[in-house]
């Protein structure tokens, strides 16, 4: 096998997500849906979860994040990771927002309303033969629309989680507008977290509704599908006016508070937890895969903390005190 093998879905915003960093660093591989790949998959795969990355030697990789840094050791340029400690480390914390607390808007608006139900799920029947594709796109509907407590969707979180993605959608379209990356003229490691679940958001009548009023974030959409080095990371300095309020709003408003207390919850062994944020509360059961990512989070964090510039950045935002 000369090429990488990336197996995922066209429906997953993680495997997406890796095709969109394969493609930016013209890794050669082939694309193949996980239904197109059931051996190498079974073989493979430690977790019954895609995007899987199997390799020249036959090694199989699992997890967006990790593959993406298991990858940049083998093809570091071009560079995802924007200069200095302040860039960098605001990539990194907005690439685990964007997986972490964007996958609840993108898998809630999916399964929360009928429209959204029927539509996707005939989308994902659509390779089904005619006579059974009602059938099947039922059984899909049936199956997914319960899981959306897994994102800690539920009668008091709904408002919440859709009032975030659209507060974001709007920051983040003031912040795209004069470039074409979120930190300049080239994709960094945030672009590929926040750009996955945001994609398939859009795919979907409800979220794609919103989306469509966000021109700069559609048009980031659409050049994400087949990312370009067009330039240089902008300095911070030229970011801050407009990331800062991302960063106040929804990491340190809503995901952070969240992060924590998952995992507090976590280490009680509580079935259920509760916390406010931003003035509401939220209520969910706990995730331990969230919690062991807080704590990859942290170590990132540990390895850099001690900056200046970046330990006023966070403190002036209010993310500082859930990372220690």
């Amino acid at each position: 096998m000369s090429d990488h093998i990336v197996i995922g879905s066209e429906e997953s915003p993680y495997s997406v997500k890796v095709r969109s960093y394969f493609r930016y660093k013209r890794i050669p591989h082939e694309w193949r849906e996980r239904g197109q790949a059931a051996d190498l998959f079974a073989k493979h795969a430690r977790l019954p979860l895609i995007p899987l990355v199997v390799t020249p030697e036959d090694k199989g990789i699992q997890d967006s994040t990790p593959i993406i840094e298991a990858m940049e050791e083998r093809f570091p340029e071009p560079r995802i990771h924007p200069p200095g400690a302040v860039a960098r480390f605001v990539s990194v914390l907005l690439e685990e927002f964007g997986d972490e607390w964007g996958n609840k808007w993108m898998f809630h608006m999916r399964w929360a309303r009928e429209i959204d139900q029927v539509t996707v799920s005939r989308r994902f029947a659509a390779s089904a033969p005619p006579e059974r594709l009602d059938d099947m796109a039922k059984s899909i509907r049936e199956r997914m629309v319960p899981r959306v407590w897994f994102v800690g969707s539920n009668e008091v979180t709904a408002p919440q989680i859709e009032q975030s993605f659209a507060d974001a959608l709007k920051l983040l379209d003031v912040h795209l507008a004069p470039r074409p990356y979120l930190f300049g003229a080239r994709p960094a490691f945030a672009d590929f977290g926040l750009w996955g679940q945001i994609y398939e958001a859009g795919r979907d009548p409800t979220a794609g509704a919103l989306v469509g009023d966000a021109p700069n974030v559609v048009a980031w959409i659409d050049r994400m599908l087949n990312p370009a080095d067009l330039g240089a990371f902008e300095d911070f300095a030229a970011l801050e006016a407009t990331l800062v309020p991302l960063l106040r709003d929804q990491v340190a408003g809503l995901f952070l508070p969240w992060s924590v207390a998952n995992a507090e919850a976590i280490v009680a062994s509580e079935d259920e937890f509760d916390v406010t944020l931003k003035g509401q509360r939220w209520t969910q059961k706990p995730q331990k895969y969230h919690a062991r990512s807080l704590g990859v989070l942290r170590s990132k964090y540990a390895a850099v903390a001690g900056d200046p510039a970046l330990d006023a950045l966070l403190t002036d935002t209010g993310c500082r005190s859930f990372l220690s």
